[in-house]
């Protein structure tokens, strides 16, 4: 069993809110990455999205890309236009070598919404869940067929948040589509991320590592801010710094036998928490437990 450790450059730039890290240049992201000893990065708004310019670019820097959110709207169209909108991306990952594609229904999400309460988020039907459902799968099996598995990402905000929207996935989707298993979005949504695991081995095809700090989170939901609200107070941080234990979570994506990518991610003020220090750490927690869960964590080539 291999895995990698990426990181996400949310961290030092934030795409939902630009201020928060705005200026900062892809080199430094990049040479940061590199220097705490990361293999992979996912995409950020202020990466190139041409293969040509971006290979070199992570080349340089001993970095594989790890993949990169792509904002669905299957709710608000059919499977065909979905393709179309995601050829692009699809045609990127292709050429990067991906073979996940993390993909959230956001056609109606509240994520962005910063004067908007976290529990305003949009719900589905039954009915609404059996026809999504159906395109979600169509939508996975068409992409399967070039190469890409589906890695669905259950999401604050969105129509897949706690633990009745993922019964509703496992429930109205077939086995092509998979999930990114985020460990912050899971657990403050009330979700348990190391019983997800062991419940559906089949369907984890990414993980996102975000630790939590719970106390925040009980203030965030009393006092009814928004997700963006909560991402300032600061309920996310990197993994090490917060509540969960990842000698568990680890342990289970080994029982499991897990093979892939495992990406540091904690949205945080870059102001109030160095990107360079909190991705180190996030990193070291995971190589460690990892490690002592039986993982073999590939180091990259050119190191």
């Amino acid at each position: 069993m291999s895995v990698q450790i990426g990181v996400s450059p949310i961290a030092w730039v934030n795409d939902d809110m630009p201020e928060l890290g705005g200026g900062t240049r892809l080199e430094t992201i990049l040479r940061d990455a590199d220097e705490i000893g990361f293999t992979g990065i996912e995409l950020g708004g202020i990466f190139p999205r041409d293969a040509a310019t971006l290979r070199p670019l992570l080349g340089a820097h001993h970095l594989e890309l790890a993949g990169g959110w792509f904002g669905g709207r299957l709710l608000s169209h059919g499977v065909e236009a979905e393709i179309a909108r995601a050829r692009d991306h699809l045609a990127l990952l292709a050429a990067m070598g991906c073979t996940v594609f993390i993909y959230a229904e956001v056609s109606n999400a509240i994520h962005g919404a910063r004067d908007m309460a976290r529990s305003a988020r949009p719900r589905l039907s039954n009915e609404i869940w059996k026809v999504f459902g159906e395109r979600l799968t169509e939508f996975a099996e068409t992409i399967a067929a070039e190469g890409f598995r589906l890695a669905y990402h259950p999401h604050l905000g969105t129509v897949v948040e706690g633990p009745e929207d993922l019964a509703a996935f496992i429930a109205h989707t077939g086995e092509a589509a998979g999930l990114t298993l985020d460990t912050g979005h899971a657990t403050l949504a009330g979700i348990d991320p190391i019983a997800v695991i062991g419940a559906h081995p089949g369907r984890i095809a990414h993980v996102h590592c975000k630790d939590v700090r719970g106390a925040v989170f009980e203030a965030v939901r009393v006092r009814e801010m928004s997700f963006l609200g909560g991402v300032l107070a600061g309920m996310f941080t990197a993994p090490g710094d917060g509540d969960l234990d990842w000698p568990a979570v680890m342990g289970a994506l080994a029982a499991i036998g897990y093979s892939g990518w495992m990406v540091v991610e904690a949205e945080q003020d870059p102001a109030m928490a160095d990107p360079k220090t909190f991705s180190a750490m996030g990193l070291a927690t995971l190589r460690s437990a990892a490690r002592a869960a039986g993982l073999a964590v590939a180091t990259g080539t050119g190191r």
